[in-house]
């Protein structure tokens, strides 16, 4: 089984200053070296500033959002290629903010998965249901919906992404799935997986449902609980450390 991995999502959060602050009072922490895997997804602006930071630490870093596009005409757009000028190992597809504020459909998550494969990036490929969708019964089927179009998109390469399921109604919300709720989902995540590549138990399904210090040793407990998908949480040093250490 692979190491657990915990990655942090700043969204669109930060500065220069706080960045550095933040950054340092992380690799202080992981001197003694890291029990997981740990990133941070930065804005893009500030790729430059967190890689020169983190080059030689147990630190990775990644994008929040790729491109499906190569290059051209796409203002405003970041291709894969210019991701990787920064040595940018992960970058977020379909977070559900993406699906929801820019209209991102099932079909252009899975090529934004594709492109990132593609350039040797691994995408974080996020999968959750909505409140109505859950109390209407269907989290199964959306969350089987979402991951089955990066599945058919990208073939025998699906042994290489890492999914992250957020359940959309317990993302920055305080609220969070319970243990027992969340394996549930991931479950049938891995189930998914098993039936698409041989692969499925080394391949790493994060939790990304405000997961935070006082609840992640529980969540990360759990059987199919690879790690998480850390939002606020993350731009706390502290809090983001007692996660990792919690996904010893």
């Amino acid at each position: 089984m692979a190491r657990k991995l915990i990655a942090g999502n700043w969204k669109m959060n930060g500065n220069r200053a706080t960045n550095a602050a933040l950054l340092a009072d992380v690799l202080q922490g992981l001197a003694s070296g890291a029990p997981c895997d740990v990133a941070v997804c930065v804005p893009s602006v500030y790729l430059d500033q967190v890689s020169q930071i983190a080059a030689g630490t147990p630190l990775a870093w990644g994008a929040q959002d790729v491109s499906a596009k190569e290059s051209g005409a796409f203002t405003g757009e970041i291709s894969a290629t210019m991701l990787k000028d920064f040595g940018v190992r992960f970058a977020i597809v379909g977070h559900s903010e993406r699906r929801q504020y820019h209209g991102e459909t099932d079909g252009v998550v899975a090529a934004k998965a594709q492109t990132a494969l593609a350039h040797g990036i691994t995408p974080i490929v996020c999968v959750g249901e909505t409140l109505e969708q859950r109390d209407a019964g269907a989290t199964e089927e959306v969350v089987k919906r979402q991951l089955a179009a990066v599945i058919h998109t990208v073939g025998h390469c699906v042994s290489e992404i890492v999914v992250a399921y957020e359940p959309v109604w317990a993302i920055g919300t305080g609220q969070t799935a319970t243990p027992e709720q969340a394996q549930a989902v991931h479950a049938v995540l891995r189930a998914q997986l098993h039936a698409a590549t041989e692969h499925a138990s080394g391949m790493r399904i994060l939790y990304g449902g405000s997961m935070n210090a006082s609840n992640a040793a529980d969540l990360l407990k759990q059987p199919d609980i690879d790690g998480g998908l850390i939002g606020g949480a993350a731009l706390k040093a502290a809090d983001f450390l007692t996660i990792i250490r919690a996904a010893a």
